[in-house]
């Protein structure tokens, strides 16, 4: 919907504050208003859905051709009917208790992969990563469908939620309410993931896809109601800093995004999105290129007038060393002017034969069975541009290529000659890209915006498949996701079906992007669940760590009975993890579990004074009310700390008898801390000195950005998803985002040294962008080579 004076687009402008308070008769009233028309609505959609759902299932088991398997589509079309009433009525109650939520400001439902998070992690199954995928994309889907009718109500309930702004996850009418909604009907039925899948598609037609007439009605009545009638829904620059607005504002919600970003990065890869500031560097960078070719260019002029704006083809070939074996140059060649200079539509023919020589190569290996990672060999560079310009020399002897035009093939030839070089893609996959070359060169000729924009579909689609190749294709010989064989037939069909309309680099993109979103979803999802589950370790191995270190700091150097070590050590360094994971070490929680351990310790010290009997026995029953909860909340063994209370009962009895008790024998009280120690992550290698070349790269690899890839021994890849500056630990997840280790800083150094691991540099730029460097820095040499050259006569 619109509202008055509003305008479509994707920012907003903020509204003026309502100028006056809502009674609390007034919030409820318009909630519960809002929250009869969703159920309402909710039930009418509902019906509609369940049926239809079941109507397809039905249509599925009569196509199916499995005796067992139409009868379990049958079983579920059945169970659908008879729990039909129970689950409407459980779908609308799920939505209408998301308005009592909001009411208790409570409400935050989390949205796809957000969901798996904490101690869920271990419990997900790959059924649960399918539904999510499923609701991830119907709520982005909707999210955009319906962003300004959203925001609109979303605007206004901040006014019912004490001018707190909100989002997707606070607002009780979102689709991810609806999705959730159906999610927890679902979660208590026998239906398998895939009858699940259909049905949230079904569910997005039928339920989703109206959901614009709720958002009408819902704006309608509250702007009936006077609050904010005259919002403005205006287009701004999604990076402009204001943008956040659009969400509201805060610490929490800024991460949160940013987070986001984060995470699909790498879909950017894939998908070829840039940034201004991406384009405007790449931008900057071809510019820079192509001065640097034009002073190259007149370095050779000067160095050799004869040269001028074109050159014969014969001419570079015996410049070369080139030439046919028997076909002579004759001297006078090297100055005869040529008389023929190739158009741009001549090049394009004379490499489409080129193309169909590739053509021939590729099928002849297909049809051979040799088509595979192993065997396929990379083409040439120079021999593709040698055999150019032998093409034009046997056309026509005196056939040339204006200057322009050899630096467009010398561009596109450094494009591919860097891409064989680069440590960052697999061998078998710079060996399928290889033969990109030939096409690559003649849509330089075609379409001259191919290298100055840096969205066009062709270098979008050579950075999808060059990191679809880095992503899942591995150096040992392994692959993931059929990922190896849709490069080739990408490669393939380039080679067969581009002759001059380049339309046919967009169809493959879409084709190709549309297999590999869905696979970097998942992994993205894999590898978040690692990231978080490894995150949460951590965290809690830095919290033991620090309680470890807290505890040892006031028993270090003391004399203590083997009960109070072993309680110290054990159950209350438990609670002080729990606590300091839960509160933080500026709680009163935290203070007071650690003024316990320092009371503890107190009391069992020998009293001779009357004032610290008396202070022993003022503080006895609130220290062991302590210590019982304590063990309470972490659930210690009842029959152990009834002991260990037990025993410091008595210690404390004889302390106030002036008594001293016997310590913990050495050896005792060296294992309850050597494991204590073990427990917190604290165990040091005796005698392993730290080398300098190990310091040294040690530092350097503080400095490495996430998403980083390392190749090990054998060709295995692995990619540092995070590193804990505070362990030092890097936590490696493999190609298809399963954490393989998390190994110290230190570990990984001395794999370097040993080189049995390298990191592959360069790993979190698109393809086309470290190409464009690397031909930079390549011209860059070359220039000041010539200069060399001429300087020294």
């Amino acid at each position: 919907m619109k509202d008055n004076n509003s305008t479509t687009g994707g920012g907003v402008h903020r509204p003026e504050s309502q100028s006056f308070p809502l009674s609390e008769q007034q919030v409820i009233q318009h909630l519960k208003f809002c929250r009869d028309a969703t159920r309402t609505f909710a039930y009418r959609a509902f019906i509609q859905f369940w049926r239809q759902w079941g109507k397809q299932i039905a249509d599925y088991a009569e196509k199916t051709r499995s005796n067992k398997e139409q009868s379990t589509l049958f079983e579920v079309q059945n169970l659908l009917t008879a729990v039909q009433q129970a689950a409407e009525h459980e779908f609308g109650q799920h939505l209408a208790n998301g308005f009592v939520k909001f009411k208790n400001k409570t409400l935050n439902t989390l949205t796809g992969e957000e969901r798996f998070s904490g101690d869920m992690l271990s419990l997900v199954e790959h059924s649960d990563l399918e539904e999510t995928i499923a609701i991830t994309s119907i709520t982005h889907r909707a999210d955009a469908l319906y962003a300004e009718a959203l925001w609109s109500i979303q605007q206004r309930l901040a006014l019912l939620n004490d001018g707190e702004k909100l989002d997707e996850r606070g607002n009780p009418m979102s689709p991810v309410q609806f999705c959730e909604s159906l999610r927890k009907v679902l979660s208590s039925m026998e239906v398998d993931v895939k009858t699940k899948i259909l049905g949230y598609k079904t569910f997005e037609q039928e339920v989703i896809g109206a959901l614009d007439g709720l958002y009408d009605e819902i704006n309608h009545y509250l702007i009936d109601q006077h609050l904010l009638p005259n919002l403005k829904f205006i287009t701004v620059n999604p990076d402009d800093s204001h943008a956040a607005d659009h969400h509201g504002e805060g610490e929490d919600k800024t991460n949160a995004d940013g987070a986001s970003r984060q995470r699909r990065a790498s879909d950017r890869l894939l998908t070829g999105e840039l940034s201004p500031s991406d384009a405007q560097y790449q931008a900057s960078l071809l510019n820079a290129i192509r001065l640097l070719q034009a002073h190259v260019n007149q370095q050779m002029i000067a160095a050799n007038p004869a040269m001028g704006q074109a050159v014969t083809a014969r001419q570079l070939l015996h410049a070369t060393g080139s030439l046919d074996e028997g076909d002579q140059f004759h001297p006078e060649e090297a100055v005869v002017q040529p008389s023929q200079i190739y158009t741009n539509d001549q090049l394009v023919t004379v490499l489409q034969s080129l193309q169909a020589q590739s053509l021939m190569l590729t099928r002849q290996a297909a049809a051979q069975g040799l088509a595979s990672m192993d065997t396929i060999q990379p083409q040439s560079i120079a021999e593709i541009s040698r055999d150019m310009l032998l093409q034009i020399s046997r056309e026509n002897r005196q056939g040339a290529v204006a200057n322009d035009d050899m630096q467009t093939i010398d561009l596109v030839g450094m494009l591919f000659e860097y891409m064989l070089s680069d440590d960052h893609l697999p061998d078998s996959i710079k060996a399928l890209l290889s033969y990109l070359h030939t096409p690559f060169l003649k849509i330089a000729f075609i379409d001259k915006g191919f290298f100055e924009q840096p969205e066009h579909p062709a270098r979008v689609l050579l950075n999808s498949l060059a990191e679809a190749g880095v992503r899942w294709v591995g150096n040992d010989g392994s692959e993931h996701h059929d990922i190896y064989n849709k490069i080739k037939t990408t490669v393939f069909r380039l080679l067969e079906e581009f002759k001059n309309d380049v339309r046919i680099f967009a169809e493959l993109l879409l084709e190709f992007n549309a297999y590999t979103h869905n696979v970097a979803r998942r992994q993205e999802l894999m590898e978040r669940r690692a990231l978080e589950k490894v995150q949460g370790e951590e965290k809690l191995r830095e919290a033991k760590m620090q309680v470890n270190d807290e505890v040892r700091r006031r028993t270090d150097g003391q004399e203590i009975p083997s009960a109070v070590l072993l309680l110290l050590l054990q159950p209350w360094s438990d609670y002080l993890s729990f606590v300091l994971l839960r509160y933080g070490e500026h709680s009163d929680s935290w203070k007071r579990g650690l003024k316990v351990v320092d009371e503890l310790l107190w009391t069992i010290q020998p009293k001779t004074l009357q004032a610290d009997k008396a202070r022993q026995l003022e503080i006895h029953g609130p220290l062991m009310a302590s210590l019982e909860r304590g063990f309470e909340t972490i659930g210690y063994e009842q029959g152990k700390g009834r002991k260990l209370l037990e025993a410091i009962v008595s210690l404390q009895k004889m302390a106030l008898q002036s008594r001293k008790a016997e310590p913990a024998p050495a050896p005792m009280r060296t294992k309850l801390e050597s494991m204590a120690a073990e427990k917190a992550g604290q165990r040091v290698a005796a005698n392993d000195p730290v080398t300098p070349e190990e310091a040294r790269i040690v530092d350097s690899l503080r400095m490495i950005e996430f998403g980083t890839w390392f190749e090990f021994e054998g060709g295995k890849r692995l990619k540092v998803a995070w590193y804990n500056k505070k362990t030092q630990h890097y936590m490696l997840v493999d190609q298809q985002g399963r954490k393989v280790s998390l190994s110290p800083g230190l570990e990984l150094a001395r794999e370097m040294i040993a080189g049995r691991a390298k990191v592959i540099a360069g790993s979190t730029k698109p393809f086309f962008e470290r190409a464009l460097e690397n031909i930079y820095q390549t011209l860059n040499e070359r220039a000041d080579a010539l200069k060399a050259e001429v300087a020294n006569g």
